[in-house]
């Protein structure tokens, strides 16, 4: 992820370099998150006209899937996963509580910028809930303090 911010021409440049694939949108879309870490508002009317399609239709899709930010992360990505085999092992209270310490909200960032916190439904550990993801990193069976040590680091 670039520390730079999304200019025009920037945006430009990744939006040129896919609008020419058959099917460009998505790969638009993840060339432009994988370089800012989130989908500028700016990039949407870019995206649309280039490609000639409506800016409702690049916002739909921007907000369907769950991976598109359209704000900068936190330093650290932390989530929870909200499937019922983590529910049924204690997620729901694991969430409550790593939200209440963090001082945050779902898919919201910590006002000094240090975590992001979403939502995901299911990690594959099923087994060994609550699970949760920080930083790409898969943690299993684990407790709010030990989610709180690892994104305070």
């Amino acid at each position: 992820m670039a520390d730079t911010p999304p200019t025009a021409r920037a945006l430009s440049a990744l939006i040129e370099a896919q609008q020419h694939r058959e099917g460009p949108l998505l790969p638009l879309l993840h060339s432009i998150h994988e370089a800012f870490g989130h989908i500028p508002e700016a990039a949407v009317p870019l995206i649309a006209d280039a490609l000639n399609i409506g800016r409702a239709e690049v916002h739909g899709v921007v907000s369907f899937y769950h991976d598109f930010r359209t704000k900068p992360a936190g330093r650290h990505v932390l989530k929870i996963c909200r499937a019922e085999a983590c529910q049924a092992v204690g997620g729901a209270r694991l969430a409550e509580r790593v939200l209440a310490q963090l001082g945050t909200t779902w898919h919201a960032t910590t006002e000094n910028g240090a975590v992001t916190v979403e939502p995901v439904y299911c990690l594959g550990l099923c087994a060994n809930g609550p699970a949760a993801m920080i930083d790409g990193r898969p943690l299993a069976g684990v407790t709010a303090e030990e989610l709180i040590a690892e994104v305070a680091q």
